[in-house]
């Protein structure tokens, strides 16, 4: 480790994650590099789906200086979201060999496509809750605590289904409903509500949204 004492002070660097699913996934990877050099030091974060998701972990795992413990914790959620979606794909498997048994029994072609219906429509499996991507950032994140000890400054990017406007949730706002809305995909996901205002993924007007950056006081 280098002496910080003797060593140039690190340069300080702000972060712009876009969304993209499996994209999310790839830049953990980044994240975990950049953690490993000392050299540099996160000041800011802006975060779009994946890439809120992704900014809110970060900062959690850094709250107490940790970068070790930062790269172990983004490791975790990321292992706990393959876990569960592997989970959630073998459930489904055993859906589809129940409704392949039934299907051979129905004779009417609208039966058929009722069933499927049933089965296949997004809004009908755990559209509101979010799960199991909800259940797993809760489990990962506590929010009122990064508000309170936040290491960085923080930009949730979502859609203002309303106003078709992007609204972003700085640091001091941001919190597991705020994550979810960035995430929040249309007709897969219930839209969230927070505030009495509907949202979607804010991958639709930024993908990331830029970081508001405090203005400087004025010189004399």
């Amino acid at each position: 480790m280098p002496d910080r004492s003797t060593s140039t002070p690190p340069k300080r660097i702000t972060l712009a994650l876009q969304g993209g699913a499996a994209h999310g996934a790839f830049v953990w990877g980044v994240l975990d590099r950049l953690l490993e050099d000392e050299r540099l030091e996160i000041e800011g974060v802006s975060g779009t789906s994946a890439g809120a998701i992704n900014a809110v972990v970060l900062a959690y795992g850094l709250i107490d200086g940790d970068r070790a413990a930062a790269r172990a914790l983004l490791a975790r959620f990321w292992t706990r979201i393959s876990e569960a979606s592997e989970e959630r794909r073998w459930s489904g498997s055993m859906l589809f060999r129940l409704a392949r048994a039934r299907i051979t029994q129905l004779a009417r072609k609208d039966a058929f496509f009722d069933l499927m219906s049933r089965i296949l429509l997004p809004y009908s499996f755990d559209a509101e809750t979010m799960d199991p991507l909800r259940a797993v950032i809760a489990e990962t994140v506590d929010f009122e605590r990064l508000r309170a000890a936040a290491p960085m400054r923080l930009f949730i990017n979502a859609t203002n289904i309303s106003t078709n406007e992007n609204r972003i949730f700085d640091t001091s706002e941001v919190s597991l409903d705020a994550v979810c809305a960035s995430c929040c995909l249309p007709y897969l996901f219930d839209a969230v509500e927070i505030a009495g205002e509907r949202y979607w993924d804010g991958g639709y007007v930024g993908n990331p949204a830029p970081s508001r950056r405090p203005k400087p006081p004025p010189t004399s």
